[in-house]
């Protein structure tokens, strides 16, 4: 294999999906496959077979569906175990089993009441009698990140004499430091004789926010594949999250590694796996989050718009993000509201913007973030009425929902004066409600990403949903505020749309 060249091994379809609350149906954990299949991952853990009937189909039918990537099935160190991964990896192309067992003195004792001895001995036999089904076989030793390095380096050696063709090191309960881990892979690549022979995995967990520290450093000490999840999810704290990994070895490229990660491709994905999992990314996550190229520092903000490359070591449009967004607040310089006003199609050649950043500064104060409107009437283009009668402006909503009602809205707007009805059903009231306005607007908007946040919490909270929507191929963002969800729903799209129109 070529030696700078690093694996992609995801596993949010068996490790991502043991977080409470974000299991998938089959049809759904093919659709990501396929997309995972699409950014160019090496290897696809589809699931844990012998766990339910379930995963056992999922298994087989993501084997039936994917084709290029390596399709992996996960097992206990046991006969039963290893019997179903290989009755399930039946259709795929290109099949591993992944077997293993602990490795901490930890484990030995008190996981399996055994002794040393007795789990390298099962180590060695489980990954034989994988062998027997297919020629790629991984091994995880489980804990090894706290595992005695000399037995270690022992399992390691005995189960490549097995058959094994990856071994897996896993930092289980994510406790390493990244020096700590890096020794410990290239402990293994100098005491382990037929290392030559297998290709060193890493798989760690966020536990103390070091997951893809702890993989780079393992990449660095001579690790060639990066087990990980897409948006980090996983047990407890979470995995490695891949688009970290992915990013951070293109942008150093003095590394010298590559993956054959597709990144325009992350954003996408990225979505999908929050939506499908019902799990949303933190707006200030590492890539994929909201505000990872979103600016509201004056410094920043004047920085970036000079040249990107002052504050963005990242292009957005290297991970299919269209750009970044320059937030107005308080704490926002002139070249930003500049930036704002020319885009809203003000000549500032006309304008004496040391009197209108005062102004700014002043409202900003009052306001957390300033909106289009919020400049409009800043400029002088008449008060907020004044700007009403241009915009979209809710009239009247009606929601009528209910078990076991269908979800029926009635909105009335105000476009540009005149006042237009329509009324539509949907899955849920929000969902009916932005159906009726679509059949006012009548243009072709795509809602791209919808997130409802309460302000402090409780029932007779203050809900804030952020709302994005696609329109010419720009992204147009809205807010909205209300103690109802679908007000504040409505409040979002409308805003969306008025800075569209």
């Amino acid at each position: 294999m070529d030696k700078n060249r690093v694996y992609i091994f995801d596993t949010t379809l068996r490790d991502g999906e043991q977080v409470p609350g974000c299991q998938l149906t089959t049809v759904e954990k093919i659709e990501i496959a396929k997309k995972l299949e699409a950014l160019g991952v090496d290897i696809i853990e589809a699931g844990f077979p012998i766990s339910s009937p379930g995963d056992f189909q999922s298994v087989v039918e993501i084997s039936k569906a994917v084709t290029e990537p390596v399709i992996c099935a996960l097992t206990r160190a046991n006969t039963m175990d290893i019997d179903a991964a290989a009755d399930a990896l039946r259709f795929a192309k290109r099949k591993r089993i992944h077997t293993g067992i602990g490795s901490s003195d930890m484990h030995i004792k008190y996981k399996f009441n055994s002794t040393r001895d007795e789990i390298l001995k099962r180590a060695a036999d489980a990954v034989k009698y994988a062998r027997r089904f297919c020629d790629d076989v991984e091994f995880y030793a489980e804990d090894a990140g706290r595992a005695d390095n000399e037995y270690l380096a022992r399992m390691i050696e005995a189960v490549i004499s097995a058959g094994a063709t990856v071994v897996n090191i896993p930092d289980t309960n994510g406790y390493c430091l990244p020096d700590q881990y890096g020794a410990k892979i290239k402990y293994l690549v100098d005491h382990v004789s037929n290392i030559d022979k297998a290709i060193i995995s890493v798989h760690c967990h966020n536990d103390l926010g070091l997951a893809t520290a702890n993989s780079i450093a393992g990449v660095i000490n001579g690790a060639r594949q990066v087990e990980c999840t897409i948006n980090g999810i996983g047990e407890r704290a979470g995995n490695t999250s891949l688009e970290e990994v992915a990013m951070v070895l293109k942008t150093h490229h003095a590394l010298g590694y590559a993956t054959g990660i597709n990144s325009k491709g992350i954003y996408e994905i990225s979505n999908l796996v929050s939506t499908m999992m019902r799990m949303p990314v933190q707006p200030n996550k590492a890539i994929v989050g909201r505000n990872a190229f979103a600016h509201s520092s004056g410094i920043h903000q004047d920085g970036v718009l000079k040249h990107r490359e002052n504050y963005e070591i990242l292009n957005p449009e290297d991970v299919g993000i269209n750009s970044n967004s320059i937030i107005l607040t308080a704490r926002s310089g002139r070249h930003a509201l500049k930036h704002h006003l020319e885009r809203l199609g003000y000549k500032l050649d006309k304008i004496n913007l040391d009197e209108v950043y005062h102004r700014f500064l002043a409202m900003a104060d009052q306001k957390k973030e300033i909106e289009d409107h919020d400049l409009l009437q800043l400029m002088g283009d008449g008060d907020i009425k004044n700007y009403d009668d241009k915009a979209i402006k809710v009239v009247l909503l009606q929601v009528v929902c209910g078990d076991p009602l269908r979800p029926m809205a009635t909105v009335r707007l105000q476009v540009n004066g005149e006042v237009k009805e329509a009324s539509a059903a949907g899955n849920g009231p929000v969902n009916a409600t932005l159906n009726a306005i679509h059949e006012i607007i009548k243009d072709d908007i795509l809602l791209d990403e919808f997130s409802i946040q309460s302000m402090r919490g409780g029932s007779e909270d203050v809900s804030k949903v952020n709302m994005s929507v696609k329109y010419s191929g720009q992204t147009f963002y809205g807010f909205g505020y209300s103690t109802d969800i679908v007000n504040a729903s409505v409040n979002a799209y409308v805003d969306a749309l008025n800075k569209i129109y």
